[in-house]
């Protein structure tokens, strides 16, 4: 009788997994009506989505199983959590319309991810084609982290729709944000503007909490779409 056979890939994976369930507690935090913990468990899940490609390549076990776990987790914590969440903290309010806005960080998510899949080549990657769709679903937790207080007052809950319009839409463009950058001084050197952001960030949060929060993630997006168009501009060929 064969035992089954443990592989450094029963590490990531066992992270992965983690990072779906947390999406999971999310969806019934939220269906209760505890908002902050639903938000801070989408936060929580992205620490391990982050911890099992680190894992995977500290232990160089990545795989095609892996990816493709990863994409299912991804779908769970950074699309139906936040989708759900938008729907029960504002987006209910609204009828069928706020069925169909609230479902599109969902719905842009998948197909963000699915095209991932399709253009991956190894198992390392310098830049992403679109938002990720944790930064998404981060931004959006921090946004009800910062705002919602019983409900979104006026004037923040107008920018409720506009806002998931955009990262939706920014998902499935072809704008293109950078990895995380690895902590070494080759990197420092090679990308410093990285580390100025990370600072700035740092500063936001300590000052600001979940406020600077948000506006760090909303700092990071539009950084991406002015270098986006700064290419654009600079271009002839608009590569």
């Amino acid at each position: 009788m064969n035992r089954p056979r443990l592989t450094p890939s029963i590490i990531p994976n066992l992270f992965t997994a983690i990072n779906m369930f947390c999406g999971f507690l999310s969806i019934l935090s939220a269906s209760e009506g505890n908002f902050n913990y639903a938000a801070w468990l989408i936060f929580i899940a992205a620490i391990f989505d982050a911890l099992d490609g680190m894992v995977a390549r500290l232990t160089n076990s990545s795989s095609e199983l892996g990816v493709e776990l990863d994409s299912l987790s991804d779908i769970v914590s950074f699309g139906a959590a936040p989708s759900f969440l938008l729907y029960k903290t504002y987006f209910y309010s609204i009828g069928t319309w706020g069925i169909i806005i609230s479902a599109l960080p969902l719905i842009a998510g998948g197909f963000r991810l699915a095209r991932f899949n399709i253009q991956l080549v190894g198992f390392s990657k310098s830049f992403f084609l679109g938002l990720p769709i944790p930064s998404s679903a981060l931004t959006i937790a921090s946004f009800v982290l910062a705002f919602y207080k019983d409900e979104f007052l006026k004037p923040i809950s107008d920018f409720i729709t506009p806002l998931i319009l955009v990262l939706s839409f920014l998902m499935v463009s072809n704008i293109r944000y950078e990895t995380l950058p690895k902590i070494s001084i080759k990197s420092l050197k090679e990308k410093p503007y990285h580390f100025i952001f990370l600072i700035i960030a740092v500063i936001l949060v300590a000052t600001m909490y979940t406020k600077g929060l948000f506006l760090a993630f909303v700092f990071m997006i539009v950084i991406g779409i002015f270098r986006h168009l700064f290419k654009l501009i600079t271009s002839p060929s608009g590569n």
